[in-house]
């Protein structure tokens, strides 16, 4: 027995491994999974039946779709009846912005309100945000606005990872990531992308890092949202089947063009999108009507593209991707269509829906509308690389040069450059296409764009990195993750004073208090009003005309606390910045003094808190 009991010792690590641990996470991210995934599969449906029944029903507008985007067939587009193009998206926008008053964060597209929410709020998202967010979202999506899905999704699984956390009252650490898992899970139910929608969820967090500890609970969660997505929509992708792209190594010099060329329109998109929040900040309105004169706008935009640009290929009265997300005008790009020509024109038609789509997603995300911004980011990416593409091979007259394949590329570049996700775009491209053959020029072109874009990023609530992040620094200082409730000692009894007791008393006071090196003064009503460090009182027995005539109030200090709820760095910046031994703490329900913080009651807890 002892030569098997050896051979086991030898084949046994030193640290066993943490199958509760590992068990449990892995559960809690299936929750979040079934959860998200459901509940995305309700809004995709629930926004494109309200789009269908509105805009196509009612109002005859032929939307463009992508071949995996259709979800109801209720036999195509109604009567011509574009003039309510002109109030249906305004409508839709006044029930959003009314509603979103109960849950402010749920304006605008929703990945900035979770990427604050993980770094300022340590994960934490309102429930409200559950029911708030979608009704919001469906009305402005179904009613025509121009925004995706995926955006909202991100805060609404996001909100659910959040919620279950709660409900399982795990640590800060697995809180944050099952809500990291929730936002995998809802854009993968969406987009249909399991890998790539993993990789966006630990990556949007930062400009120059990951979440990498969340990146096990966001693919498991994300691959069991995606399954129950194909489930109920059906395996094709959101583009469909594509054709095979060939990568050409003589390409490389347009590519690196195309990442430059990608990088202007980002930088335009930007730049119009701000304006736009600008501009309607400074309208003198309630917040919540903001986005109906959005809606108003983006509809009179609209019609005046459809007509305009519409009048160049013989479709004067026909949808041409202004409204929705934007994955129709995409698909065009990749796969092409009969109504595009292959000429010059056809360039025009791609780079002139690609502003348009600028334009009227700049209209309802600048009114604060309730549509995300991934979408849009991918569409005009899609339509600025395809009309390059399409203009390099008449250029060249090169029979090579797929404008597809530019197209798809352009996609990634875009979205992965202003969102900093730029591996996350990769995978998630070549998740579409069915295939890596456009890795190389992915790589290559979401390098150029990712350097380009330095300056700017789509998501202002990025932070650089995971150190610069509020709750990793607290999880790294052992004294920002305790409250000064958790140390103070219950049972040290602390003397205080009157601000009326003469010197005399004091000293006697004192003497008894040996252990006390500060001695808080309050009110008849127990408010503090002051402070007697120990050392005044050396002050006041080498002068004993004090002790006849003083009281405490003479020689008493300024009132310095601290709340029970504040942690552990305030009053250790206290201690330092006023010079004392301890400061009372404050208890900021009942009033009153709590208990004394010292300097070696912080020290043994910040040697405690490190060796945890």
């Amino acid at each position: 027995m002892r030569p098997v009991r050896g051979l086991i010792a030898l084949l046994t690590p030193d640290q066993p491994l943490e199958l509760q641990i590992v068990g449990r996470t892995l559960w809690h991210a299936v929750l979040v999974g079934l959860g998200a995934g459901a509940l995305g599969c309700l809004f995709f449906a629930g926004s494109e039946l309200l789009f269908t029944l509105l805009i196509e029903q009612l109002a005859g507008y032929e939307p463009l779709r992508a071949r995996g985007e259709s979800v109801w067939h209720l036999g195509g587009a109604g009567d011509t009846r574009l003039w309510m193009l002109l109030f249906l998206p305004a409508l839709g926008a006044l029930f959003a912005g009314w509603i979103t008053r109960y849950a402010p964060e749920c304006r605008g597209g929703g990945g900035d309100a979770t990427i604050e929410a993980f770094h300022r709020a340590d994960g934490v998202l309102r429930r409200r945000v559950l029911w708030v967010k979608p009704l919001a979202s469906i009305a402005t999506l179904g009613t025509g606005g121009s925004g995706g899905r995926e955006g909202p999704t991100m805060l609404i699984g996001g909100a659910l990872g959040s919620a279950i956390a709660a409900l399982l009252r795990v640590s800060a650490r697995e809180r944050r990531a099952l809500m990291i898992a929730g936002v995998a899970a809802g854009i993968s139910a969406v987009f249909r992308t399991p890998l790539g929608a993993a990789l966006i969820a630990i990556e949007m967090l930062y400009r120059d890092d990951f979440e990498s500890e969340a990146f096990i609970p966001a693919v498991l969660a994300s691959v069991i949202a995606y399954s129950i997505s194909i489930s109920i929509f059906g395996e094709s992708t959101l583009f469909g089947y594509l054709f095979p792209y060939t990568f050409r190594p003589q390409h490389i010099p347009l590519y690196i063009a195309l990442a430059v060329f990608i990088s202007a329109g980002a930088t335009l998109f930007l730049g119009t999108l701000r304006l736009s929040h600008r501009l309607f900040a400074r309208i003198a309105c309630p917040d919540w009507v903001r986005p109906a004169l959005g809606g108003l706008a983006l509809g009179v935009f609209v019609l005046a593209s459809i007509h305009w640009l519409g009048a160049l290929v013989g479709r004067p009265d026909r949808a041409l991707g202004g409204l929705g997300g934007g994955y129709g005008a995409a698909q065009v790009a990749i796969t092409g269509a009969a109504w595009v020509p292959a000429d010059w024109l056809g360039v025009q038609l791609l780079l002139g829906l690609g502003l348009a789509k600028i334009v009227a997603t700049s209209l309802t995300l600048g009114s604060g509308g309730s549509a995300g911004d991934f979408a849009p980011s991918l569409a005009i990416g899609a339509l600025l690389g395809g009309g390059f593409g399409l203009a390099a091979r008449l250029l060249l007259d090169d029979p090579t040069i797929q404008p597809g394949a530019f197209a798809l590329v352009g996609m990634g570049t875009f979205y992965g450059g202003i969102a900093k996700t730029p591996l996350a775009a990769l995978v998630l491209v070549c998740e579409m296409a069915g295939s890596y053959d456009l890795l190389v020029p992915l790589m290559l072109a979401g390098g150029v764009a990712f350097v380009a874009l330095r300056r700017i990023s789509l998501y202002q609530a990025q932070v650089p990195a995971m150190r610069d992040s509020p709750v990793h620094k607290r999880d790294a200082d052992p004294l920002l993750r305790m409250k000064c409730r958790d140390v103070i000692r219950a049972d040290r009894a602390v003397v205080t004073l009157s601000p009326r007791m003469d010197i005399t008393a004091l000293t006697s006071v004192a003497e008894r208090a040996e252990d006390q090196d500060v001695f808080p003064v309050v009110d008849d009503a127990g408010a503090l009003r002051g402070l007697v460090p120990v050392e005044m009182l050396r002050v006041t027995a080498s002068h004993p005309e004090l002790q006849r005539v003083a009281i405490v109030a003479d020689i008493m200090s300024e009132p310095v606390s601290v709340s029970a709820d504040q942690d552990l760095r305030v009053a250790a910046s206290l201690l330092i910045a006023h010079d004392l031994r301890s400061i009372p703490v404050v208890d900021p329900v009942r009033g009153g003094i709590a208990g004394l913080l010292d300097e070696h009651d912080i020290a043994a807890a910040a040697l405690g808190g490190r060796a945890a």
